[in-house]
């Protein structure tokens, strides 16, 4: 249920040489030399936030061997992208004038960071960062420790680091009380793609890249279905974090938080994400998202009195159940 409006596609061009210290870490349970990274980040218009991505990735005190970078914004990101390389960055710019979505960008730079020959692919959205030099290091630390083919950072809210980005559920209640969960130390089972997530090459041999139909909007929800199918291990750093804005306003709790429908602004980002959620449930034939769905959502709509609303969520979802209704948005 998070998403990443970012949207990318093709066209190379390479600049730069390092990102990162090369100063690695020797104790016991330490990142061992051989754990290569690449990052794979997609951008759109946001150059503000780029420019303190690419600078969090030049400070990590692990080595990045270089960032893959899916540009397709309407002004291009070069001049940043310039800076962070005089600074010692070694980022592959990926000019793209498709649009392909969030999914699609996030599916290119990935194979782009997998060109590299790095060993771990670090994904970024171009609205996070990490939030100290240790992030990288730490996450890898705890792969090594509980041998893991995905961890994750915690996802901080921007505005206000103290609370989280997205909910985590435990112990049946939702939470997003950083607090709560940084004694935990690390959580199994547990993950958020795509900001932060760290993921071994080899996860994307087994089960592919992220599916560019999704566009926006539940491609995520279908990653994370994919590695569970596989059986893939997989968890949450609690100690360290990546900071990206939050959603909390788009979420919209009834029945006691029992069900939280998600509501996103713009009639485009609601499509897709309507049409993405039915599409998962029937893809998986999951009931549980069903079942929420089809109560939640009329639920919601009908206690605000939103007719046009309730009728927009029934078009998007029909056509996902149909499996229809996939593309950019109009031109």
């Amino acid at each position: 249920m998070t998403e990443r409006s970012t949207q990318a596609g093709p066209v190379p061009d390479t600049v730069g040489t390092t990102v990162g210290s090369t100063d690695a870490a020797t104790d016991a349970g330490a990142p061992l030399d051989t754990d290569t990274v690449a990052v794979a980040a997609v951008t759109y218009d946001r150059h503000e936030e780029l420019a303190q991505l690419l600078h969090s990735l030049a400070a990590q005190t692990a080595p990045i061997r270089t960032v893959a970078l899916v540009d397709s914004g309407t002004r291009p990101a070069a001049a940043v992208v310039e800076a962070a390389t005089a600074d010692g960055g070694a980022i592959h710019y990926l000019r793209s004038e498709a649009n392909l979505g969030g999914a699609g960008g996030f599916a290119f730079a990935i194979l782009a960071a997998i060109a590299s020959g790095a060993r771990w692919i670090w994904l970024m959205d171009d609205d996070g960062h990490p939030e100290d030099e240790h992030c990288l290091a730490e996450l890898l630390r705890a792969a090594h420790d509980h041998d893991l083919d995905i961890v994750s950072p915690l996802v901080a809210a921007t505005a206000d680091p103290t609370r989280l980005s997205f909910n985590f559920r435990i112990n049946g209640l939702l939470t997003n009380d950083r607090a709560t969960l940084e004694p935990l130390g690390y959580l199994p089972d547990m993950v958020h793609f795509f900001n932060g997530a760290l993921v071994r090459t080899e996860v994307f041999s087994t089960i592919g890249l992220p599916d560019m139909k999704y566009f926006i909007r539940g491609d995520e929800v279908d990653f994370l279905a994919r590695v569970r199918r596989a059986g893939l291990k997989y968890g949450t750093l609690a100690t360290v974090a990546v900071r990206h804005p939050a959603t909390w306003s788009e979420m919209k709790p009834i029945f006691g938080g029992f069900i939280t429908p998600v509501i996103p602004d713009g009639d485009f980002k609601r499509f897709s994400y309507f049409r993405n959620r039915a599409y998962n449930a029937r893809k998986y034939r999951n009931l549980r998202w069903f079942g929420a769905d089809v109560i939640g959502f009329p639920y919601y709509f009908l206690t605000q009195r939103d007719l046009k609303g309730l009728r927009a969520w029934f078009a998007a979802y029909s056509a996902g159940l149909r499996g229809t209704g996939f593309g950019p948005p109009p031109s």
